[in-house]
């Protein structure tokens, strides 16, 4: 009999909060106002000092516009763009048919 050690599907699964940060998340919520909507509400009070205005804007943002992630590209060109364009006039349907009717 082992004993001891890891236990398939033991334990809390990835992502499921604990008690603490539930009743924490229910908290904010049953109070009515969120931290990033007190700041909204900072923001968009215009009798409120610019200073102000601009330091909650810097708080606020980056819970309402996602930063942007550095991406690498890593890619090979199997031929030129004016090999792409000639492929792209030869595929065209009914140009070289007009043409030859004009004849």
């Amino acid at each position: 009999m082992a004993k001891g050690g890891k236990r398939e599907g033991a334990g809390r699964k990835p992502g499921v909060p604990n008690k603490r940060t539930v009743a924490q998340a229910e908290a904010i919520q049953s109070s009515g106002l969120t931290p990033l909507d007190y700041m909204m509400s900072l923001l968009r009070d215009e009798a409120n000092a610019p200073e102000i205005r601009f330091e909650a804007a810097k708080a606020a943002a980056p819970y309402v516009h996602a930063k942007l992630a550095n991406v690498e590209l890593n890619a090979s060109v199997a031929f030129s763009h004016e090999d792409a364009l000639d492929q792209l006039d030869d595929e065209r349907p009914g140009e070289a048919d007009s043409e030859a009717s004009e004849d």
